[in-house]
Order: C-alpha cells, then structure tokens, then sequence
C-alpha cells in the first residue's frame, strides 16, 4: 500500500449541525467494551527525540513500532495496562484530524485500533436522539463519511431489499474460488450496516470493499453494536469514514468509530481502521483491477465467467453457496423478462441477452419464482 498522509476530517460540519451538545466530560476506558473484538494497536514512529511514546500536534498517540501490544475492547478477557492519565481516553472538546501514515501496513490482522482505541468524536456531537447522516459522493462518485446515533427505532423492521443494482467506485465483478470464502473478490459494503440503519441501495452508503474487509473487518463492529444497541435499548454514536489516497476509486480502508452515549462509552467505546485487501489478491487501488498475487507462484487468473455458479454477495455477512440449494439464501440473480427465466450474474446466458429486457435482482430463490420466473437450464440457479 502507497503510503502518504491524507487527513480526513472526522467532525462534519454538517453533522454538528444535527447533534445536540452533552454537558459533562466523560473519561472514557481504553477498553471500557463488554463485546469481544480483540484490537492490535496501531504502530507509529518513534519521535525524533527517540522516546518511545509520544502525544502528536493533532492528539494522536504515538506508540513504540516495536510493541506489538494487543488492545482488547472485551472486558471477560482484558490484558494488563499501563497507567494512563484520565485524559488521554476522554473524548476531545474539538475535532482532530486522522491520518493515514499512522497506519502500519497490512500484516495479517483485519483491523487495528487507533488513537489509543478511543474514537475522535467531540463532547458536542454525543446525543441520545436516533439520526443517520450520509455524505454526498465527492466529483469521482466516491462516497464520504457516513455518522449516526443508532438506535432501536433506526434498526430495520422489514425484509431487506436489493442492492445489486449498485456499482460504487472500484466495482469489479471477479472471483478468486480458491481464496475468497465466497468466491467474489468484492462485497457492495455498508458503511453503516442495514442491521443498524436499515439502508438498503443508498448509494451514498455503499463502497466497494473486499469480503475480507466486509466480512472480518466490519460485520464484527457492527454486530457488537447491534446486540448492544438491542438488549440495553441505549445509543451508540457511529460513524465510518471511508479513506481514499489522491483519486483512488478504491478505498484503502476504513475507520470506524463507536461510543455509547447513555453509559459514557463503558458498553461501547472503539477505535479502529480496516484494511480493504484480500489475502492472497494484489490489487491495484487506483481502478479497482486485481490479479493473484506474485507469491503464490500460480498462473491461474481471476475469473468472471465461472465453471460452478455462486453468489455475488453483498455486505450481508452471508456467504450462502447457491449450489447448496439453500432456497432462502439471498443472491443476484439477472431476469430476462422475454422469457421469463431467471440467472446467476455469470451465466453465458446472461451476455447473450438484449439489454431491454435484462433485469438485476437481489433476493432468494423462492422470491424469483414467485415473481413468474424459472430457473435458467445452463446455469441452474
């Protein structure tokens, strides 16, 4: 991964717009979590002084690259912890800024905490009244942060509809079967998950991310929030922030941020950047293009046109293998509505269609039939 600094303001002007202000400070535990996800700290460079930890112009903490320290936001299994002054895990009376060199590459963890594991959220953004926020696409189509106060009433109440008709930036349908649990290299990734918001094709809320970021990387947050938000009825302040370097169509990673705000961050309270790589996959961020990498010694190639059909997946979290006759499963599907016979998106059928009567869908099986459709006979979907 190129590395360069890229500051993002995680405080949108916007957002203070809809926050109502919360009166007192709070000291907020680096580990103050009751959910189990296991953090690996963000490894930063030594100050010219030599020390081993320092505090940057911008709050971020700067620790020793060779710590390798693990940060545990669950409370059944925490590790030993230094003394640490109160405010250096309070949340901040004024936005800072997150940059991208704090980062250390990508080793074999799907995410690390960052900024000591406590989120950039000020005092003035908490609130306990439910809202979600979505940026607007900048002028490449690429979607910005997207914050929220989740809460019950946010949290859907309905089947979830389709997504497959969006293609964020970097979209490419390709498939590695041999290193990608669900075969597709790419998930449509919900910023803010449609268990939390109940979004569904919001193109704003959308990116293309790998199944490892969608899959490990952000579906364990998200539901960590979830079951929170259900059994204590509190709020949880979100918020995601895609980071795109220069005019990469792909993300590099996202951070994610999580307090709740009814008991000051004790049930909630992370931190965290996701890498969007695919272990065994290089992948060229600029366009979203990829190939196996050079260390597999392979000359096997991406596919998109596949021998055994499987799903496109989204960022349900399902990777639900449609061979397996699982007819409740959710997929996409293409519809010819001539014929009324329905596909997998790779089926040799599927190009050979006029584009008047080809239709995307994203459902389960059972849902395609009841419309009036068959499966197709090739690709037996």
């Amino acid at each position: 991964m190129r590395r360069r600094t890229i500051s993002v303001f995680l405080s949108l002007m916007l957002c203070l717009s809809l926050l109502s202000a919360c009166g007192t400070t709070t000291d907020v535990p680096i580990n103050g979590s009751n959910r189990d996800i296991a953090f690996e700290e963000t490894q930063q460079e030594e100050s010219a002084e030599g020390s081993d930890s320092t505090t940057s112009e911008n709050g971020e903490s700067a620790s020793d690259p060779e710590s390798g320290k693990d940060d545990s936001v669950s409370d059944k299994a925490q590790p030993s912890q230094p003394e640490q002054n109160a405010n250096e895990n309070s949340l901040s009376a004024e936005a800072l800024v997150f940059s991208l060199s704090s980062i250390a590459e990508y080793t074999d963890k799907p995410y690390v905490a960052v900024n000591g594991n406590v989120p950039y959220f000020t005092e003035s953004e908490l609130t306990d009244q439910s809202y979600e926020y979505y940026s607007d696409l900048d002028a490449l189509g690429r979607c910005g942060t997207a914050c929220a106060s989740i809460g019950q009433d946010l949290m859907p109440t309905e089947s979830r509809g389709s997504i497959g008709m969006v293609k964020p930036t970097g979209w490419h349908t390709v498939r590695y079967d041999d290193l990608v649990d669900g075969k597709y290299l790419y998930n449509r990734c919900h910023l803010i998950g449609y268990q939390l918001t109940g979004e569904n094709a919001n193109t704003k809320n959308l990116i293309t991310g790998t199944r490892y970021l969608n899959i490990e990387g952000m579906l364990p947050f998200e539901n960590m929030v979830a079951d929170y938000v259900k059994e204590t009825s509190n709020h949880v302040m979100y918020r995601v922030t895609p980071i795109f370097e220069g005019d990469n169509l792909l993300a590099d990673g996202v951070l994610m941020e999580g307090y709740s705000v009814e008991d000051n961050g004790v049930g909630i309270c992370y931190c965290a950047y996701a890498y969007n790589v695919q272990p065994g996959v290089e992948i060229d961020y600029a366009t979203g293009d990829s190939k196996r990498a050079d260390s597999l010694n392979t000359a096997q190639t991406p596919s998109t046109v596949a021998t055994v059909p499987a799903q496109e997946p989204d960022n349900s979290g399902s990777s639900s293998n449609p061979s397996t006759g699982n007819d409740t499963a959710q997929a996409d599907y293409i519809l010819n509505t001539n014929t009324k016979k329905f596909h997998y998106p790779t089926c040799s059928s599927v190009k050979d269609m006029k584009e008047e009567n080809k239709l995307e869908f994203h459902g389960t099986r059972d849902e395609v039939i009841a419309k009036g459709y068959s499966p197709c006979g090739r690709c037996k979907p």
